[in-house]
Formats: C-alpha cells, structure tokens, sequence
C-alpha cells in the first residue's frame, strides 16, 4: 500500500485554489496567468497535494493536463470551500466596518433623528455619526448625490430611487408660547393666528410644505414676521417670544416654554421615514435599519 505523507497543512485553500486553476484552464501557465502566480508556484502546489495524499490528479497529455476521475470528484467540493472562504471574508470584512467607520446622515429634525442615532450608537459605538441638519429638498438631494448614507424625513416619495422604512408617525402643530392666551386651548383654527406674529420655515423645508397646503384649502394668506431653517430655530424663537410657529409634534425632545397645539386645518397624520438609496451597499445602513425594530421614542 503507497504511503501517505499527509501534514496539517496539505489540504490548504491555496492549493485547492491552484488545483481548480489548473482544472479550468488546462495547463499550469495558464491557471497561473489567471491566479497572478508562477507557473513554479501552481505545479508545486498541486504536487504537493499529490504526494501528500498519494494520488495521480493529473495526466499529461501533449501540452495539456487531462484530469483523473478523483480530480473530477473533487472540483466540486474544492469550489464550494472556495465559496465558502469568500462567504466567509465578505463577513469579517462586514464585520470590521461595524467596529469603525463613518455613517451620514441627513436630519430634517432633530427628532427622531437623534433617538435612532443613540440606540445605534450603543450597539456600534465605534462607528462615528455625522449629521446633517438641513431642510427636506437639500436632504433629499445630498441622498441621491451620495453625500449623505441615510436620511430621516416625512413624505419620502415611494419610487425606485429609495428604500424605506416607517419609524414614526406623527403631525404638524402649532408652537404657541407659555404666557400667551392661545396656549390654554386645546385645539387652534388658521382664524385665530390672524394678526398675530408668525414664525416660518423657508420653502422646501417639509413642516412648511404642510402649512402652506393647509392655508391654501383655508383660502388664506398669513405673512410671516419671521423666517427660519430649521424646526430648532422656531422652537427658540418661539420660545424667546419672537412668535408663533410651527413643528413636527416630535420634532424635538425639548418641552419647556411652549405648548404644542393641534391646528383645526391641519389634520393629516404623516409617516416619518428613514431612507437611503435602493442601490447602496454598506452594513452599516443595514445596522441602522435594523436599528428601527427595536425603537420606541
């Protein structure tokens, strides 16, 4: 009986990688052009394996190496250890980027923006969070442009670009400062803001596109004394007296100085969203969605 020389190390991918080479392209020169090795380097290897195990995997004929039937049985399962090495590279490599890295994203408020970026941040603390605090068309673009990974706003339009999931639902309200005698109602009408000092958001921020298609169905036309970027910024205004204004309902977590009062004219519940471009790849993004599931503001 032929004696076996078998090592730990005889049945390395490396070699298996060389004998699959070698059985695709029929020589050693060519599995080594397309392997990026010597022709020395793929013969070597697959007569190690040979000696190792005292098997012929083999056999020249003319310029051609014709393979044994062992050979033949074996090609399949020394492509499915290949797969299975790349599976598994593609996962520590996954796995690496959730220890560190950088994640964009884009806020049109502050909340619930900031509640998912802190339930992610205490699963993936070392991946750094970047945010973007702009008005819903700057927020949307940046996504489509890929400056930004992942983007938190109302209304994302159901089309191809994205992919999108709900993690809250909720509706735009009036800010009406502590003092004032509108803050002691339950409800408001666009009637009552008659005549009163009134904080906006500019155009194409989305708490502004919902006041304006509320005025417009009330037939009305209310100017603004002031105008702003942000739902923060007309919270603080709002709250040092500048005005009344208008916010997303959990548009911040902050609660001292004002009342949040539902508007007549507004009625319609939005779904807030988080999003990204239906063609990114990036394991952190999935992590953030996944993120969603386990939310509660």
């Amino acid at each position: 009986m032929a004696a076996m020389y078998e090592t730990k190390t005889s049945l390395t991918t490396a070699r298996l990688r060389a004998l699959n080479a070698v059985l695709d392209e029929g020589s050693y020169s060519a599995a080594a052009r397309r392997l990026g090795m010597t022709q020395p380097a793929i013969s070597q290897a697959v007569q190690d394996l040979e000696k190792a195990f005292s098997v012929k995997l083999f056999e020249r004929r003319g310029r051609m190496l014709v393979p044994s039937e062992l050979c033949l049985d074996l090609a399949p399962l020394a492509e499915e250890i290949m797969r299975l090495e790349k599976a598994a590279l593609i996962l520590m490599k996954k796995n690496e980027q959730l220890k560190t890295g950088i994640l964009r994203v884009g806020l049109g408020s502050l909340m619930p923006g900031m509640a998912l970026i802190n339930a992610f941040q205490r699963r993936f603390p070392g991946i750094q969070v970047q945010v973007e605090y702009k008005i819903y068309s700057e927020i949307i673009d940046s996504i489509l442009e890929h400056r930004t990974d992942v983007g938190i706003l109302p209304n994302v339009p159901e089309d191809g670009r994205f992919y999108r999931e709900t993690c809250l639902s909720q509706d735009v309200v009036a800010l009406i400062p502590l003092g004032h005698p509108l803050a002691l109602s339950e409800r408001i009408s666009i009637v009552d803001l008659v005549g009163e000092k009134l904080i906006f958001q500019r155009k194409g921020s989305a708490t502004q596109k919902v006041v304006d298609s509320a005025l417009k169905k009330a037939r009305m036309e209310l100017r603004a004394s002031l105008v702003l970027e942000t739902g923060v910024e007309v919270y603080e205004a709002v709250v040092n007296g500048l005005g009344i204004g208008f916010m997303w309902r959990h548009g911040t977590s902050r609660k001292d100085g004002v009342r949040r009062i539902p508007v007549t004219e507004i009625r319609s519940i939005y779904d807030e969203f988080v999003f990204r471009r239906s063609d990114l790849q990036n394991p952190a993004v999935d992590m953030f969605f996944a993120t969603i599931d386990h939310f509660h503001l």
